[in-house]
């Protein structure tokens, strides 16, 4: 897995915010900043999995067509 970003103040908060009530116990910045790294990156995963399960179509320009490395014999 990708390392992600550093987390921002802001998220943070909200984390400690959404988190906090639930868990019943006070949490540290460390803890806050961890719960937001680990959903991060588990949103980043469904996301990378998303892409990858998704069929690409034939006439999308932004994949390489494969190369046929086969020779032709044109027999007459």
């Amino acid at each position: 897995m990708k390392p992600s970003p550093a987390v921002s103040n802001e998220l943070i908060e909200q984390t400690h915010k959404v988190w906090q009530p639930r868990l019943q116990r006070n949490l540290s910045d460390e803890d806050a900043r961890q719960i937001a790294e680990n959903v991060t990156g588990f949103f980043a995963i469904l996301a990378e999995w998303s892409r990858a399960a998704r069929p690409v179509p034939a006439n999308d320009a932004t994949v390489a067509a494969p190369t046929d490395t086969a020779e032709v014999c044109h027999a007459r």
